[in-house]
């Protein structure tokens, strides 16, 4: 690489940067896991998680990742044979649907074209009498595009089928509202919006969800000890000490700004990103305006143009890490993170590189595009 100083630019759509404090948290010595101490901050924590959750029901957390929070919704709440809906709206929609197949359950999965969102029409026309749950991706982090989880839940009517929504690449960042809106399960995951490294996956449940019979085998995924356990302050399994201190700190810096404020932060962030790529004369995977993601952006490179090779050359000459396609759009487009531990003046400094990047691949752009995002910022 050509670079020879400064901070490395991680502007992917997760991880996302550690705040120094939420790394400083991280450090400090692990205590005995099974001790009072221990249960006395498990039993604060496990109550300061739910306002980001928007729910004021359980909020489970295992040393996951997110896949494995998938995994823990599908098995606690459903039977093999089960019929679940599913919507193809993107790389993580479509590997959530392939888990339920992997599971044994029946999916029946709409086909989507990767620009739009779940359509609540389609909800309601593709619900069956055996439907019992549908899946649906809340913010897709491969295509930039955010489902109306509210419209999908108005669109299930008096169906009794279980909503199930992947907040992984929202919660903390955009405005969620589990109880509010309906929601039976909502997972997610430490590595985005909630500032933290990945290993940390989080699941809040309604009580409609918990008393779901299941009929699948489980012991590390299943609820119920990890809920029994929690009453005390303790885990069935050994918990994640530290990733857990780092929950605490980062869930202190979210409070202290005022989650209305966080999520107007990522809203002009989102925004002003936007408006550089309209300026740069290039085109956002997302098709729908009114479901443009507040946390990442997709562009789409102008034909005959790589964005692997434009992802390639500017972290080779700046040092910035973009997010790469994936599946179906993979090479056709580059993804901007612009979530968690982040300011204007690092979204600057982002799509000035984006833009210096651009112009040294010989993508024909408008050079104005930054400084339309600047302007859009300092009104902002």
């Amino acid at each position: 690489m050509s670079f020879t100083g400064g901070r490395h630019f991680l502007q992917i759509p997760g991880p996302t940067n550690v705040p120094d404090q939420v790394l400083r948290a991280m450090s400090a010595p692990v205590i005995d896991h099974r001790g009072p101490r221990f249960a006395q901050f498990t039993l604060e924590l496990l109550e300061a998680v739910k306002p980001v959750f928007g729910t004021s029901g359980p909020v489970i957390l295992y040393p996951s990742s997110g896949t494995g929070a998938w995994e823990a919704a599908l098995v606690n709440t459903l039977s093999p044979g089960d019929r679940v809906l599913c919507f193809e709206t993107g790389h993580f929609a479509t590997l959530w649907q392939a888990m339920a197949r992997d599971l044994g359950l029946e999916v029946d999965f709409v086909p989507g074209d990767w620009r739009h969102g779940v359509d609540p029409a389609e909800v309601s026309a593709r619900l069956t009498p055996d439907t019992k749950a549908v899946l649906v991706v809340h913010n897709e982090t491969s295509t930039g595009v955010t489902s109306d989880i509210a419209a999908v839940r108005q669109a299930m009517g008096d169906h009794p089928a279980l909503l199930l929504v992947d907040t992984v690449s929202s919660l903390g960042s955009v405005d969620y509202r589990h109880d509010e809106w309906g929601v039976d399960v909502t997972v997610s995951c430490s590595q985005k919006g909630l500032m933290l490294p990945p290993g940390l996956g989080l699941t809040a449940v309604s009580e409609k969800a918990l008393a779901s019979v299941s009929g699948f085998p489980k012991s590390y995924w299943s609820w119920q000890p990890i809920l029994e356990a929690n009453k005390r302050g303790g885990f069935p399994y050994t918990p994640p000490t530290n990733l857990f201190y780092g929950l605490r700190e980062a869930l202190r810096m979210l409070e202290s700004e005022g989650l209305p404020n966080v999520y107007a932060r990522h809203a002009r962030h989102a925004a002003a990103t936007r408006v550089a790529v309209q300026g740069w004369g290039l085109e956002l995977l997302c098709a729908d305006s009114r479901l443009y993601s507040n946390t990442l952006t997709a562009v789409l490179m102008p034909d005959g143009h790589d964005a692997d090779k434009l992802r390639a050359l500017i972290l080779d000459r700046f040092d910035m890490s973009l997010g790469a396609g994936l599946g179906k759009v993979a090479g056709k487009v580059f993804r901007i993170g612009h979530l968690g531990h982040f300011n204007d003046l690092s979204l600057a400094g982002t799509l000035s590189g984006v833009q210096m990047g651009l112009r040294l691949a010989g993508v024909p752009i408008d050079p104005a595009g930054v400084t339309a995002a600047l302007d859009h910022l300092a009104a902002a």
